[in-house]
């Protein structure tokens, strides 16, 4: 089977996600660039602000499920156009905001948006035209996609400079309009409808056992319980570092260093050549989480500890986001795999919107070991289900 990249179909589908993912996850960062900005012109405070992220987050988490059967019926590249349409006139009532209420209106109306054009969605429209090579595409795809921040962000920062936060998000609604919806409409590839029964499962080549119930619950509580110490340690990174004895400038030079620490993760991943599946991957970096955590709560301020900290959490962390996204494809396939990856979305979306502000809680009020031990114990248990789905494991994910 050829890599990902030698297949021009597959090759221009990847050009046309990462392209749209990193414009809908930068332009999603604007609080994290201009939220002083954004706070002072809307008589509203930072942590208010930030309190966007929240409704982000819980929106798609609760838009997620009810997208399954759209995505099954309609296929991704249809419901990514659908998503795109009304993400625009998102970035268009942000930028009319006069106050908080129409503020978290245009986030509400962003996040229902992000949950059809965000990373489930193209995830299900790589399965849908790599088939058996999806999970190398997604491991292709997000080695582009964790760069969003990195090229929004002087980006964000420079527009509002010369013509304000406002007029910035009428930009980014301009953005989607001319670049993500016409790459979605005229490049993706429409779907080929193969033999496939949601219902059932069954395909051309027989029926595909359908996993017990109590194996979903377990790929939720795996992703969701990852996903919130993802989630919130990126939020709480800088400021955990500071209180580990950590000055400003060295706190944000470490912190730096996360995202090319992540991203090697993925090429390790990628390079890999589906010699392995999500849910070893899982488990390998899964272990390195409580371990970093650990040596972190026992640092007493380290450099060279918290330097191998950052980059044991960073490998774990980077190798986990790909692990997160193609489990589900061990055990499901096609419309089976569309339907699961949208009803996950639910609580992994719920539990990274609560974990930023349960960590900052933990370490304002109790220290910095606080958040750290929550984020152990979420990581251990996280692991107790990885080795409970790695026993049920289908025997043709472990032939391939």
């Amino acid at each position: 089977m050829p890599p990902v990249i030698a297949d021009p179909a597959l090759l221009r589908v990847l050009i046309v996600l990462a392209t749209t993912q990193l414009i809908a996850w930068g332009t999603l960062s604007l609080p994290a660039v201009i939220g002083r900005a954004m706070a002072a012109d809307l008589g509203m405070d930072l942590t208010a602000i930030f309190a966007s992220t929240t409704v982000l987050y819980m929106s798609m988490g609760l838009c997620s499920p009810l997208l399954a059967r759209p995505f099954i019926k309609h296929g991704g590249r249809r419901v990514m156009i659908a998503g795109t349409l009304l993400a625009a006139p998102g970035y268009a009532l942000l930028a009319a905001a006069q106050g908080p209420l129409s503020y978290y209106a245009a986030w509400l109306l962003l996040g229902i948006a992000g949950s059809a054009t965000l990373s489930t969605a193209s995830y299900i429209v790589l399965n849908e035209v790599a088939g058996l090579r999806a999970r190398s595409a997604i491991g292709a795809l997000m080695l582009v996609t964790g760069l969003s921040s990195s090229i929004f962000w002087p980006i964000t920062s420079a527009l509002s400079a010369h013509v304000g936060w406002r007029t910035t998000c009428l930009l980014y609604s301009g953005l989607l309009l001319a670049v993500s919806l016409p790459l979605f409409v005229f490049l993706l590839p429409r779907r080929v409808h193969d033999h496939l029964s949601p219902a059932t499962g069954a395909t051309e080549s027989g029926p595909v056992a359908v996993p017990a119930r109590s194996t979903f619950y377990l790929l939720v509580g795996a992703s969701g319980l990852n996903a919130f110490v993802a989630f919130g340690m990126g939020a709480v990174l800088i400021e955990l570092l500071k209180a580990e004895g950590l000055s400003a400038a060295e706190a944000i030079g470490f912190g730096s260093l996360l995202g090319v620490i992540q991203i090697s993760a993925r090429v390790i991943d990628f390079l890999g050549g589906g010699r392995w599946d999500g849910i070893t991957t899982a488990i390998v970096a899964g272990l390195a989480l409580p371990a970093a955590m650990l040596l972190l709560m026992l640092s007493h301020g380290s450099h060279a500890a918290i330097a191998m900290f950052m980059l044991i959490y960073g490998l774990g962390s980077g190798a986990l986001a790909v692990a997160r996204a193609t489990m589900p494809l061990v055990f499901y396939d096609k419309a089976a795999f569309a339907k699961a990856s949208a009803q996950i979305g639910l609580p992994m979306n719920l539990l990274s919107a609560v974990a930023a502000p349960i960590l900052v809680e933990l370490l304002t009020r109790y220290g910095s070991n606080a958040p750290l031990a929550l984020s152990l114990v979420c990581s251990c248990a996280a692991v107790a289900m990885l080795l409970l789905l790695r026993q049920r494991r289908p025997s043709r994910a472990t032939a391939s």
